[in-house]
This record gives C-alpha cells, sequence and structure tokens, in this order.
C-alpha cells in the first residue's frame, strides 16, 4: 500500500485558524520529531509547527524509553504508525497534568463513542484492552534569550500511535492498533481527526488548567481500582487523579499522591 497522501491543506486552514502562523511539515525519516523540535526551540527557533514523519529512527518515549514508528517486517509498511509533534510557544497558569489532558484529547477523537474501550493510562500511555496503542512525549524548553521562571516557554507534544498491526517480538501482549475497529484507518485519516481537537484542547488547558478535564480523563482512566507497583517499589490501590492530575495510590501508609515524571506505574502481576 502506498503512502497515505498527508492533507496539509486542509489542516493548515483547520489549525491556522486555532493558531495564527502555526505551519505544517511533512518529513519522509527524522530521528525523532520531539529531538528536532527542541533542537530548533534551543537554537532560538520558537515557531508553532506541526511535525510529522513518516518514519522516525530513534525516536523517544517516556524516560528516555525508545518508540520507533516501525520496527522489522512493519518498517516496509509506512502507514503503520503515525508519529508528530506540536511545538508552540505557550504560557499555562499550571504546567500539571498536560499529558493527561492530551491523552483525553487523543482517546475522545479515536474513539469517540468508547465502543474501542480506548483507556488513558497514567500519566502517558493510551491503553485498549491493557495493550497499548500508543504514547504521549511532553517537553518544555525555555526560549532564547531564557527569561524568568514562570514565563512562556516553547512545549513539545508528541504523539506516537499504531495505526496497522506491529511487529510483537519479545512481547508478552501484542501492541493494539487503530485498525482493530476502524478497518480503514491511515496515519493521515488519524492526523486529520485528532490535530485540531488536540490544538483547542492545548489553548483550553493554558486557560483553565486540568480540573476542567479531570472528568473526562476519569471515565477513562486505565489504572482506576487496580492494584499498581510503582518503580520506586511503592504497591497499592490506584484511586484515580486529583484535579492537579496527580496520581492518587491508597498503600499501606495512607494515600500517596505521585506527581513525579520519574515514577512509572505497572498493574501487579495478580490483576493481569
Amino acid at each position: 500500500m502506498p503512502p497515505s497522501p498527508w492533507p496539509t491543506e486542509a489542516l493548515q486552514q483547520r489549525l491556522g485558524a486555532l493558531h495564527a502562523g502555526l505551519a505544517i511539515q511533512v518529513v519522509d525519516e527524522i530521528d525523532s520529531t520531539n529531538t528536532e523540535l527542541m533542537r530548533r526551540a534551543r537554537a532560538g527557533r520558537a515557531e508553532p509547527v506541526l511535525l510529522v514523519a513518516q518514519r522516525q529512527t530513534a525516536g523517544r518515549g517516556r524516560i528516555g524509553r525508545p518508540w520507533q514508528s516501525a520496527q522489522g517486517a512493519a518498517a516496509a509498511a509506512p502507514d503503520a504508525s503515525l508519529t508528530f509533534s506540536l511545538g508552540l510557544p505557550l504560557a499555562p497558569r499550571d504546567w500539571s497534568g498536560l499529558s493527561l489532558a492530551v491523552g483525553v484529547a487523543v482517546a475522545e477523537s479515536l474513539d469517540p463513542d468508547g465502543t474501542a474501550r480506548l483507556a488513558l493510562k497514567w500519566p502517558n500511555d493510551l491503553w485498549v484492552d491493557g495493550r497499548k496503542l500508543g504514547g504521549i512525549l511532553i517537553e518544555t524548553a525555555l526560549p532564547q534569550p531564557a527569561e524568568s521562571a514562570g514565563s512562556e516557554r516553547y512545549v513539545v507534544i508528541g504523539v506516537g500511535l499504531n495505526i496497522g498491526p506491529r511487529e510483537a517480538a519479545g512481547m508478552s501482549v501484542p501492541p493494539a492498533h487503530l485498525r482493530e475497529w476502524q478497518p480503514d484507518a491511515t496515519p493521515a485519516g488519524a492526523l486529520a481527526a485528532l490535530a485540531g481537537p488536540l490544538l483547542a484542547t492545548v489553548h483550553e488547558f493554558a486557560e483553565h488548567g486540568f480540573a476542567r478535564f479531570a472528568p473526562r480523563f476519569a471515565a477513562r482512566d486505565a489504572l482506576a481500582g487496580l492494584e499498581v507497583q510503582l518503580s520506586d517499589g511503592t504497591a497499592g490501590r490506584c484511586e484515580g487523579v486529583g484535579w492537579g492530575g496527580e496520581l492518587l495510590v491508597h498503600t499501606a501508609h495512607g494515600m500517596q499522591t505521585i506527581s513525579s515524571s520519574e515514577v512509572s506505574v505497572r498493574p501487579r502481576a495478580q490483576d493481569k
């Protein structure tokens, strides 16, 4: 199947109406769309842009984990995944919970009525029946020259989604993919469906914070009610997220709020 055509003109009109001057750029191959936009920001280029890659060779997930757009036999299928990053200057009242709000926008765009059971795993993964569909990586850089803390920053919001089946070697469970419930899904079609809602969500978050998105996240919370294990060794029952996007875990020592980007969470083995 040839690569899907990217609706750049239509996206340009739609996104330009939401954020003046935002550019759409599509590249055949790149190390990482997030890495590229962070490079630009650190070099003083903080233009609003949506950067899409047909293939990433050094994609990154949270805590430095790799995220390639295709591996093995899947590399011959350029429409098997969607990888892009949205970069723009932003000055929210509070940064807490941005990845959760972004997850809400992506999930509601791809599974609006909830029939696919697309769920959100704190803080940045999209799951379908316990299998990973995609992930979100958010990074920020100070504009050059750097200004005082709390000022506007350049935010890069990276999204990686499995559109078709992926190589599952070494995995106990094959990853989920969009064509499981949208058989004709393409990367271009998925981008067209979620780019507008994503950008609108980022602006709404900047104005109102995560609290406005908290009930919608709760409706898709993949961990709520589960016994979970934290990477720091803490175990307990997940009780959802707070109004600031922090994870609430009831442990033997009482309720703990988890907000560190260095802590990972997974369901305990007996609950799988």
